[in-house]
């Protein structure tokens, strides 16, 4: 039986502005030098949460939701995105996604209609109740992704 070695074409690295991020964005540089891929960036913005600002249930207000805050996100993640394309000189090609939703889910959805060959992503590291009430983002993909998933360590600074 003879081994073949994969080849990553495409690979997806999911960012947002934090330091994980950041670190897991010097890893897909590093690889995207050597083996000349195509690079997918993938930033989510979760959905907006009624505020309860000045509702009150018992008077049957209800919450709101301010979409002003959503675009913001929105317009903010875009910035950094494009920010974040222009480092990766030495890539085939580089493109973005922007997306709003489950963050678990909307990175899978951009891995499967890409066809990411590899995700790179960062970790926040959190653990014990932190992660029992937050769950990981990082597992979850680990768990759901058809294609390898590289998760750069939580221990971020």
């Amino acid at each position: 039986m003879t081994a073949t070695h994969p080849k990553f074409q495409r690979v997806l690295v999911a960012i947002d502005d934090t330091p994980c991020s950041i670190k897991a964005i010097l890893y897909a540089k590093e690889i995207t030098k050597l083996l000349k891929t195509s690079i997918a960036l993938v930033t989510v913005v979760p959905p907006a949460t009624p505020a309860s600002y000045g509702a009150d249930p018992l008077l049957g207000q209800q919450p709101i939701i301010i979409p002003e805050v959503t675009e913001i996100q929105e317009k903010s993640a875009q910035d950094f995105l494009e920010r974040m394309s222009r480092e990766f000189t030495e890539a085939g090609e580089v493109f973005t996604f922007n997306k709003v939703g489950s963050v678990k889910q909307e990175i899978l959805s951009v891995a499967h209609e890409w066809a990411a060959d590899l995700i790179i992503m960062g970790s926040n590291g959190r653990t014990g109740f932190d992660h029992f009430i937050s769950g990981s983002v990082s597992e979850g993909v680990i768990r759901k992704a058809a294609c390898p998933v590289l998760v750069i360590p939580g221990k971020c600074e």
